[in-house]
Order: structure tokens, then sequence, then C-alpha cells
């Protein structure tokens, strides 16, 4: 399967507002560059202009388990998709779930025509939120995430534990490795541990040349293909 990155934005002010259409359009030209997948996840308030700004797959930072009604506050399937959303992401660790939600979320975004991505901080859940038969699973250990301290280079064994467990239960999904990565290297590395992508923030968003940084992702993912 083909190696994907998701870059995203979180809530830093580099990729705010007119900032997020910027970085998204010099992901979109790297993507173009390197014919590697990219995509992003901008904050809720920037998805419709992001989406209709550039051709990648735009996802959403959470999703609600929740149907339309009286639910202030919270964010629906259907407005996501309506936005321009192509998929969302699901139980980061900033923004967590119980798997019982979880189940339901991804229900949602199945109904709307919305990909998924879970993430897991262990192997153990991530196999558990494999069997819930999201598009993607993405192990990222919380106390690396943001570290700069790569989860495929400080602690290998969870990137290799976690896709021999989550293939032990559910074959399709693809397998996604976050927390600390902020370079080539790191991305090679978890390719070789049998990840199929990655997830990324602040390596890319908080760096001085995004494009710079993203073209290094780009070529070690090229080195796998």
């Amino acid at each position: 399967m083909e190696p994907f990155i998701l870059v995203n934005f979180k809530t830093y002010l580099e990729s705010t507002g007119i900032r997020a259409v910027e970085l998204s359009r010099k992901i979109e030209q790297v993507s173009k560059k390197t014919n590697v997948k990219l995509g992003v996840a901008p904050q809720f308030c920037d998805i419709e202009r992001v989406a209709r700004s550039v051709s990648l797959p735009v996802f959403s930072q959470h999703l609600d388990p929740v149907t339309p009604g009286a639910f202030t506050g919270h964010v629906l399937a259907a407005s996501l998709k309506e936005a321009g959303a192509a998929g969302t992401i699901i139980n980061h660790s900033e923004r967590m779930l119980r798997l019982h939600d979880i189940e339901i979320v991804i229900g949602k975004a199945r109904e709307a025509g919305l990909m998924t991505v879970v993430c897991a901080g262990t192997a153990a859940l991530a196999a558990s939120a494999a069997l819930l038969e999201p598009d993607m699973v993405a192990i990222e250990p919380p106390e690396l995430i943001g570290s700069g301290r790569a989860v495929s280079k400080e602690k290998p064994e969870i990137v290799s534990d976690s896709v021999a467990k989550i293939r032990s239960v559910n074959g399709k999904v693809r397998v996604l490795c976050g927390a600390g990565i902020s370079s080539g290297e790191d991305v090679y590395a978890a390719l070789k541990l049998g990840a199929e992508g990655v997830l990324v923030a602040s390596g890319i968003v908080k760096a001085a040349d995004p494009e710079s940084v993203l073209m290094d992702f780009c070529q070690a993912v090229r080195r796998i293909m």
C-alpha cells in the first residue's frame, strides 16, 4: 500500500486561518513534486477554506459521537463532509474518547463518507481500534508527542509490536506511526518497522522551512516505494 503522510495542524498559530491555506498549498506542491500522498488536518474553522484551496485530502482533528440535534459545541459528521473534509482523526491523545464512542464515531464517519484515522498510545489499544475497522490506525505514544524524539527510534518495539498485533486482527487497515517524527530518517525507520505512513504535527508546522523538511520526509518514502 502506498505510504501516506498526514500533517496535523493542531492549534498552532503557524497553521491558523490564512496560514493554514498557505501551508496546505506548500504541502500540496511537495506532494506533486514527489508523487507521495499527503494530507492535512487543519482546525475546524479552517477546513472549508483549505478544502477549497487544495486538492489534498483534508481531515478534521476530531469528530463527536452525536446525531443531528441538540448537541451544542459538538462536531457532526455531516457538517465535516459539507465543509469539504475527506476524513477525520479520532482519539488523538489530546482529544481522547472511550472505546465505545470510538466505535460510534467510526460508524458516523463511514455513513458520511469520511475516512478515519484512530490514534492509539499502546499496541493493545491499537489492536482494539483495528477491530473496529477504521481506515487507518496511528500508533502514537503520548509521552513522545511533540518531543522531537521519534517513536520509530526511541521505542521501535512499540511500532513493530503494534503492526504485528494489528495485522493479527485486521489485515486491511493502514498503520501509521506518529509521535516525535521530525526527519526523513525518522520516517524511513517507521516504514522499515512496518508502518505504512506517518502522522506528524510540530515537525512540519513548527519547522523554519516546512517544505524542506517535508521534502526530506517524502524522499524517505521514495526510498521504500
